[in-house]
């Protein structure tokens, strides 16, 4: 059993989240856990805007059926809530609300083609269901998500590419705009943490994500106030050394349009300490 404890620290941006302990911070990567490994990670969420912010625990349970094959479901406990959360994802559990969602990881095509060297593609596949009823004014209605990622890894570099849709079923007239995303993540491994445990690992990476929150409807009319496009790029950093993990780093927007009266956003930041047993 994998146990992970994640503390997600935000700094003046609307969102904070987690990712799993080996990979990258807020962008799609593609391995799965080993047949019969289990998981289990717990998270601290920030979500800070201007006037205020919010906190919230989530829980994460997963379990690999086979080498390729993953399932994993997510809960939470609000603390505070901000009445216009963020609509975000990248990394499995990049979400900003507080929906219970169950996920199925596919890890469907692999090419080992040298020792240590892996090209690989996997599709996620989820469904979530709301445990509030409203938010930014909006009926939330169930959900459905749907992401492809691929891309190459090694001991020394590292590079996925993926993408995908949030879809949002109608709830009495309202009902939340769907949200494609792409993410890109690129990490390398400086020669000097390149050895095997005992020794430190250390890996760094650049990753951005592109987000494009569709218009609302409130009452059978579309919202003027939201929907958008932004693209955001920063460097982030992932630590290994026996048991424990560290990982973090900064997301910088580099484009935003944003409809009618949105808050934009300064700077995502995310620390993420993990322990396993």
């Amino acid at each position: 059993m994998r146990h992970s404890l994640l503390v997600c620290l935000g700094l003046s941006l609307p969102y904070f989240a987690f990712a799993n302990g080996h990979g990258p911070v807020f962008g799609l990567s593609t391995p799965t856990l080993g047949k019969g490994q289990a998981s289990f990670d717990f998270a601290v969420m920030s979500l800070r805007q201007p006037s205020k912010s919010s906190l919230m625990l989530k829980y994460l349970w997963g379990y690999g059926v086979t080498e390729d094959l993953q399932i994993s479901m997510s809960t939470h406990s609000p603390i505070e809530t901000v009445p216009f959360p963020s609509r975000t994802r990248g990394s499995l559990m990049m979400q900003g609300n507080g929906d219970i969602e169950a996920l199925v990881l596919w890890r469907f095509h692999r090419d080992d083609y040298d020792i240590g060297n892996r090209f690989e593609t996997t599709v996620i596949i989820s469904g979530s269901i709301p445990t509030e009823k409203n938010r930014g004014g909006v009926s939330v209605g169930n959900s459905l998500h749907a992401a492809l990622v691929t891309g190459y890894a090694s001991r020394v570099t590292y590079l996925w590419i993926g993408g995908g849709y949030h879809h949002y079923f109608e709830r009495g007239r309202d009902q939340l705009g769907g949200l494609w995303y792409g993410s890109f993540v690129f990490g390398w491994r400086p020669p000097l943490f390149r050895e095997d445990y005992p020794k430190p690992d250390w890996r760094v990476f650049i990753e951005s994500l592109a987000e494009f929150p569709g218009r609302n409807t409130v009452n059978g009319i579309e919202d003027a106030n939201s929907g958008g496009s932004r693209v955001l790029v920063g460097p982030t950093v992932l630590g290994l050394y026996g048991d424990w993990g560290i990982s973090g780093g900064v997301l910088f927007p580099i484009h935003q349009k944003l409809n009618g009266s949105q808050p934009s956003e300064n700077v995502r930041m995310m620390v993420t300490l993990t322990y396993w047993i």
